[in-house]
């Protein structure tokens, strides 16, 4: 089993893909990748299920290579003007278990050279479960702003007017 642990090699090989982005160089280098990013990451996923499970039993940690936590290197490019078919950086995601189709909060790991960050919560939520956000924050303003000066960065996106249906005077 590979070590669990994220190493340089990893962020080199991605320094090395951003620069040559096309399929041949990533078919000749995809033993690297299996050696360098796939297995160890997998391994890391597979050493955070203890202490994942000890946060919540409902928070689902795969480590398979495919269907996993750790999201494909593949970039889906049908409807993007940037047509580099892989992706320069490793995605993982902790979410709950449930079904693929329902909106739930979960955590998410980046790593790509330069940039790693970590985040929580719900990406993109349809409009009930946005609904169903919004008129909690509205209704436990306190708890937000603890919430939010906890994990919230400088560069989460605002909304330049509120929400209909939300007071303009409310505070948040």
């Amino acid at each position: 089993m590979p070590s669990p642990y994220v190493t340089r090699d990893l962020f080199r090989f991605f320094g090395e893909l951003r620069r040559h982005n096309n399929r041949e160089w990533f078919n000749e280098n995809k033993d690297r990748y299996l050696a360098e990013v796939r297995d160890p990451v997998l391994a890391f996923i597979a050493s955070l299920a203890p202490g994942l499970a000890g946060v919540s039993r409902h928070i689902s940690v795969d480590p398979r290579p495919s269907g996993g936590s750790m999201m494909r290197i593949y970039r889906d490019t049908r409807f993007s003007r940037d047509k580099t078919p892989y992706k320069t950086n490793v995605g993982i995601h902790f979410g709950l278990k449930a079904p693929r189709d329902f909106e739930a909060p979960g955590y998410y790991l980046h790593l790509e050279p330069g940039h790693v960050f970590m985040g929580a919560g719900i990406w993109h939520p349809g409009a009930d479960a946005l609904r169903v956000i919004r008129t909690a924050i509205v209704k436990d303003p306190r708890g937000w702003k603890t919430a939010s000066r906890v994990g919230l960065s400088d560069h989460e996106a605002t909304l330049k007017r509120p929400p209909r249906g939300v007071d303009p005077e409310h505070p948040l």
